[in-house]
């Protein structure tokens, strides 16, 4: 059997490239080894599939922290305002939520994957599912065909390989394309996982003090060595029995990894500060304020909604301070170092969750070898990559799958492109 083009992987690149090519007129096979399509986008931005950001080009990519700047060539042929008309063309209705995320407005990522594969099928593209791929061929520095486990080939001239990285493995991303790219002579980089929970083992987290402790809008930064910052964000996190989680840690992870084996670390500092918008002093002062106005007053009533209760408790006690004592009899050393670790408390971690229990994959197929603006190999002919098999990963928002249509896109309009020339 001969296909022009034929797409491994029915993830978000892997859609997004067998319809474009379909588009371009190419007779499309679309292989994946899964019994559904579409899986890791039907559980995308909790179920409700996160399809795009609204951002500036700009923006976005400074949110794909791994190699984003690959795709400023992509972003000229296809862009996220395109891939907001293309659903809506699809008759997917979007509505727009904080930090430009684009979702569904029936916030159903099941009608995504449903538009998807209606305009597959509209398109007559070919769906092999539960069909594993054994390995692609290559002859004469061309792609020539595809094998499958079950035996049977596929000849073909152009094979685009959208399977995904290491991480969500239940959804069919084990890793399986990296040696097909590495048989055509590319270079795998590093895989580690981003946007993972991270693990710590101070005392204060193995004891559970503060497990299910959710802060708000809080700065919580990378150290290094020296003790000077390598990233800030600040957003929502969550302390876990494990260490820590929740969308600032995600963001934080992937610095965490890499500190660890630039300066071949075996714990890294993080520093959390619960009041963001205020100063050290500025905290003394109004802590000092609270107590005068009230100095007969248990220290934690007086202090009450600073910060949530069970982070205040621990906070006071770590500043040497009993809860019930009165502000009045507090010594100021003890109240300036109790507002020091408001905006300062540092905690010791050692790594992250491994790669499958992350939410994108960091390293891949090294992108210094493939034409960005194409999508395809450098070094074998009609070979194309998308998807999360590059090395390119981004923060959770949206950016990681506005990669993953855009690069496809370029996939399958270039391997058609290529066929028909």
């Amino acid at each position: 059997m001969k296909y022009d083009v034929v797409v491994i992987g029915g993830g978000p690149s892997g859609l997004m490239a067998a319809i474009a090519a379909g588009e371009k007129g190419a007779h499309v096979l679309l292989v994946d080894k899964g019994e559904k399509l579409g899986r890791k986008l039907a559980i995308s931005g909790g179920g409700r599939c996160n399809v795009t950001n609204r951002l500036s080009i700009d923006e976005i990519i400074q949110h794909i922290p791994g190699n984003g700047r690959f795709l400023y060539s992509a972003f000229s042929e296809f862009n996220n305002e395109d891939i907001i008309q293309f659903f809506e063309k699809l008759g997917v209705a979007l509505k727009e939520e904080d930090h430009g995320r684009m979702f569904p407005v029936n916030d159903k990522a099941q009608s995504v994957v449903d538009a998807l594969l209606t305009r597959l099928s509209n398109l007559k593209v070919t769906i092999y599912k539960n069909s594993p791929v054994a390995e692609v061929l290559y002859e004469n520095g061309k792609t020539s065909g595809v094998r499958l486990k079950d035996g049977q080939t596929v000849d073909t001239d152009a094979v685009v390989i959208a399977v995904g990285g290491k991480s969500v493995p239940h959804t069919g991303s084990t890793g399986d394309g990296y040696a097909w790219a590495k048989k055509a002579g590319h270079t795998i980089t590093d895989l580690f996982p981003t946007e993972v929970p991270i693990l710590s083992d101070e005392p204060f987290i193995k004891a559970r003090t503060l497990q299910g402790l959710a802060l708000r809008d809080v700065s919580l930064t990378v150290l290094n060595p020296k003790g000077k910052a390598l990233i800030t964000h600040q957003m929502d996190m969550l302390f876990t029995h494990f260490g820590v989680s929740g969308p600032a840690v995600l963001r934080c992870s992937q610095f965490v990894v890499k500190a660890m084996k630039k300066w071949n670390l075996s714990e890294v500092n993080m520093k959390l500060d619960a009041l963001p918008d205020r100063n050290k002093e500025e905290v003394f002062q109004d802590i000092m304020k609270e107590i005068k106005a009230e100095p007969k007053k248990a220290i934690k009533n007086t202090l009450k909604g600073i910060v949530p209760e069970r982070y205040l408790h621990f906070l006071l006690e770590r500043s040497g301070i009993d809860l019930q004592e009165q502000g009045a009899t507090i010594s100021n050393e003890k109240i300036r170092r109790f507002a020091e670790l408001c905006k300062d408390f540092q905690f010791g971690v050692h790594g992250t969750q491994p790669l499958e229990k992350a939410f994108v994959t960091g390293g891949g197929v090294s992108v210094k070898e493939i034409h960005p603006k194409e999508m395809s190999s450098k070094l074998m002919v009609g070979l194309y990559f998308c998807g999360e098999i590059l090395d390119i990963h981004g923060y959770t928002g949206g950016y990681n799958i506005t990669s993953a249509l855009v690069t496809g896109r370029l996939a399958g309009m270039n391997a058609a492109e290529y066929v028909h020339s």
